[in-house]
């Protein structure tokens, strides 16, 4: 079966937007490429700082709602519309419930053929790459730096804390069928 969807998961600053723009790159097809951030930031406003919505506190921990659990679900039907549609599509995610997040997806998507990939990173190279990005709460990565993988099954997993992000893609890119 072709690979219509690849969803990366790893913790804030674990190098997950890096790989998607490489793959973007080495895939002979064209992929589009979506994650958790753009999607936060299409949240309106009022829900980024709301019990119902997304909340991260200054130390690092994010704390969702219902109504931003209710828009997620229809962003992720929307993604995978668009995979079933035809276009090749890859996510950048962060489990923040870990396996309880991927069977969100899994919900979503059917039988939509995917390709898990774990983007591991380890806690203290994410947490620099964190601060040296400063658009991140300290403390973000070093929290989801494990979490995220907690009971989550991949078919692959990359570490980008020796590993380059264009390497990590080529890899990636071997498993695409």
């Amino acid at each position: 079966m072709t690979t219509q969807m690849i969803i990366l998961n790893g913790g804030s600053s674990s190098g997950k937007s890096g790989i998607v723009r490489c793959l973007q790159a080495v895939l002979p097809d064209p992929w589009l490429a979506f994650g958790v951030d753009s999607f936060v930031d299409a949240v309106p406003a009022r829900m980024q700082a709301s019990d119902e919505g997304i909340e991260i506190a200054a130390d690092g921990v994010v704390c969702v709602g219902a109504d931003f659990r209710a828009l997620e679900a229809a962003w992720m039907e929307g993604v995978v519309a668009m995979a079933r549609a035809g276009a090749r599509v890859v996510i950048d995610e962060v489990f923040l419930g870990g396996a309880a997040s991927q069977k969100r997806w899994q919900k979503a998507l059917g039988d939509l053929a995917v390709l898990w990939v774990g983007v591991r990173c380890e806690r203290s190279v994410a947490a620099g790459r964190e601060v040296a990005r400063g658009d991140r709460v300290q403390g973000m990565a070093s929290l989801q730096a494990d979490v995220v993988h907690e009971g989550v099954i991949y078919d692959l997993e990359v570490d980008t804390t020796h590993t380059e992000s264009l390497e990590c893609a080529r890899t990636i890119a071997t498993h695409v069928s």
